[in-house]
């Protein structure tokens, strides 16, 4: 089974802009895939789609399924369960006075009570690598620490896929290495939209290449970051990374 597959998703602005162009592709459990493209390209808006936050009324023929569920109406709850979305900064999703709060806030919203709440907090806490941050403050903590607490937060709604929208922006070499490390161990699937090139390389087997809402290439990574010409087509450029070593 999947964790999502999308078909022929198009989506327009209010104004009648095209944001989406009939998008189709699947991200099977556990898999780790890239979305890169440049700026404008619509590489946040599909994120929104992923959970239902966009469109503002889901479609009756829906062109999106997580775990083999429609993304409609009946289901959005669990959808959004389902599907973590991680936003480009951390501080739009954080909004409790301590750590604990800002993780059990999601599993509350579904009903987890105690003892098991309590549980599904440190469990996800331990799988982010904060440990023992429970009665920490959000507003202290570094900006690679802040987004690894809303990281625990999807993990503890028990996240199947995570949509994560440039989570190496300003971040130090440092808690760059860290998120890398992290993104590797957890087991769930990913969908990664980021300018970070050599990010995709280290981690995603697969990409997908968006430019004006389109899909204009989707393969494996290393071929396609390879290909010189297909990346200064969609401005972007073939990452250090690879000019160092050629594929098998």
């Amino acid at each position: 089974m999947n964790a999502i597959e999308v078909n022929a998703l198009s989506y327009r602005y209010a104004d009648g802009t095209e944001a989406l162009r009939e998008i189709s592709f699947s991200v099977a459990e556990g898999e780790r895939v890239g979305l890169i493209g440049p700026n404008g390209a619509g590489k946040s808006t599909l994120l929104l789609h992923l959970n239902g936050l966009l469109p503002e009324r889901p479609a009756a023929q829906p062109a999106i399924r997580v775990l083999d569920m429609p993304v409609t109406d009946p289901h959005l709850l669990e959808i959004r369960a389902k599907v973590g979305l991680l936003f480009q900064d951390p501080d739009d999703q954080l909004f409790c006075p301590t750590v604990r709060e800002d993780v059990a806030f999601g599993p509350q919203q579904l009903g987890v009570q105690e003892p098991a709440l309590t549980s599904r907090v440190s469990q996800a806490l331990e799988q982010v690598g904060l440990r023992g941050y429970e009665e920490r403050l959000p507003h202290h903590l570094s900006r690679g620490e802040r987004r690894r607490v809303c990281l625990a937060g999807l993990l503890a709604c028990d996240a199947r896929l995570l949509a994560l929208d440039e989570p190496t922006s300003d971040l130090d070499p440092r808690g760059r290495r860290e998120l890398k490390a992290l993104l590797q161990r957890l087991p769930v699937a990913q969908i990664i939209a980021t300018h970070d090139l050599e990010l995709v390389v280290e981690i995603c087997p697969r990409v997908l290449v968006l430019d004006h809402g389109a899909i204009v290439a989707q393969g494996p990574t290393e071929t396609l970051l390879n290909d010189e010409a297909l990346m200064l087509a969609h401005g972007l450029e073939r990452p250090h990374i690879l000019r160092h070593h050629h594929p098998h």
